[in-house]
């Protein structure tokens, strides 16, 4: 495997073959991280899960982050469970989410690549509780396929504030003077997709409207 695509083949092909609705990559959040989007390396997962569950702000309290940070030793989850363990009142929430697009049961089994960057593979669907066997199995698949992975992608851990390659390209095309419709259009998203993508680069750059973040963008070099 030497290109992007033959390792998301292969994590979707992991992930058909045992029973999955489909597999995240993501670089492990240090605590000062509360954006799910920006951890995500590769992801056959829908688009409007990751967005809503960043703006409802669950990375904050969720035990399987938590659980992330402090252990190397693969897992499995199930939000009926898990949900009940949040100290912020958000389980029902996240419980709905995760229903939504059957990703109700999986497994997270944490990873690492020669440099030293923690991640993790997750795999989620509504199948039963995976076999030990069976966990022995996907954490060999998951350790080959994120090393491959980062021998052709760069993988680092992210650092706050830094806009995400959406975030910019939003804002690019927001410089360029594209309207929220036309930046849908040329994105191939949803104008609330976009939205939502600009209003959280407003957040990050600390702007109070989407022309004095543009502005702080061009100032800052992330965009031309």
């Amino acid at each position: 495997m030497t290109r992007e695509a033959d390792i998301r083949q292969a994590l979707e092909k992991v992930s058909r073959l045992y029973g999955f609705q489909g597999f995240l990559v993501m670089v492990v959040p240090g605590k000062t991280c509360a954006s799910l989007s920006d951890t995500v390396v590769m992801t056959n997962w829908p688009t409007d899960f990751l967005i809503n569950y960043d703006a409802a702000n669950m990375m904050a309290g969720s035990p399987v982050i938590a659980r992330l940070r402090k252990s190397t030793i693969p897992f499995t989850y199930d939000t009926t469970l898990d949900s009940h363990r949040r100290s912020d009142g958000k389980g029902n929430e996240v419980l709905s989410l995760f229903e939504r697009v059957n990703l109700r049961r999986g497994v997270y089994i944490p990873v690492h690549d020669v440099h030293g960057t923690c991640g993790a593979i997750a795999f989620g669907g509504n199948r039963d509780v995976v076999s030990s066997a069976e966990l022995k199995e996907l954490t060999y698949e998951a350790g080959y396929l994120f090393g491959r992975l980062s021998e052709i992608k760069e993988i680092r851990s992210p650092m706050p504030a830094v806009l995400s390659r959406r975030e910019v390209e939003c804002l690019h095309w927001a410089a360029a003077g594209k309207t929220t419709t036309e930046m849908a259009k040329i994105l191939d998203l949803s104008e609330y997709t976009v939205n939502h993508y600009l209003s959280r680069a407003t957040r990050k750059l600390d702007s109070v409207n989407r022309v004095q973040t543009v502005a702080k963008a061009i100032r800052a070099g992330l965009i031309n």
